[in-house]
């Protein structure tokens, strides 16, 4: 008989971490951190998470991609090449290539655009990473496609 078991995997310092922060949130903020999470990290499991300057983000190659961060009657994400991206909905944020959008409650968060914008963020990324040693000139990095083609 097959074992239908998974496996446990334990949580990282990180994942405890960003856990953690949507427990610290109350009511609808706390609901949609924690749904936000979910996703992302479903969307994002190579990638590390972490958090940086007091709220979950992600990060491809040391490159911010993604984050969240709670207010008292919302939670804001930022998508830091967001202003690139195809799929329309996000609100262009800061001086550089970010954008984002909020959600008040979950049933806001539209499942389908935030899985489009996060698969664009692996494919679309500017280089925040080496921001300061570029002075402050943005650069667009190659990425790899995200479907390898099969060896025939």
């Amino acid at each position: 008989m097959a074992n239908t078991l998974k496996k446990h995997v334990p949580e990282s310092k990180a994942d405890t971490a960003i856990r953690a922060y949507s427990g610290r949130q109350s009511g609808d903020v706390s609901a949609v951190c924690e749904a936000l999470r979910t996703i992302i990290m479903k969307s994002m499991p190579k990638d590390t998470g972490r958090i940086y300057y007091s709220m979950p983000a992600w990060f491809i190659d040391g490159n911010p991609v993604v984050a969240y961060r709670a207010a008292s009657k919302h939670v804001l994400v930022l998508f830091w090449s967001g202003q690139s991206f195809k799929t329309p909905g996000l609100t262009p944020a800061g001086k550089f290539k970010a954008a984002e959008i909020r959600y008040k409650n979950v049933e806001a968060i539209d499942n389908r655009l935030l899985r489009a914008w996060l698969r664009e963020s692996k494919k679309v990324m500017w280089n925040y990473r080496d921001i300061r040693a570029n002075n402050g000139r943005m650069q667009l990095l190659a990425i790899k496609p995200l479907r390898h083609s099969r060896k025939k």
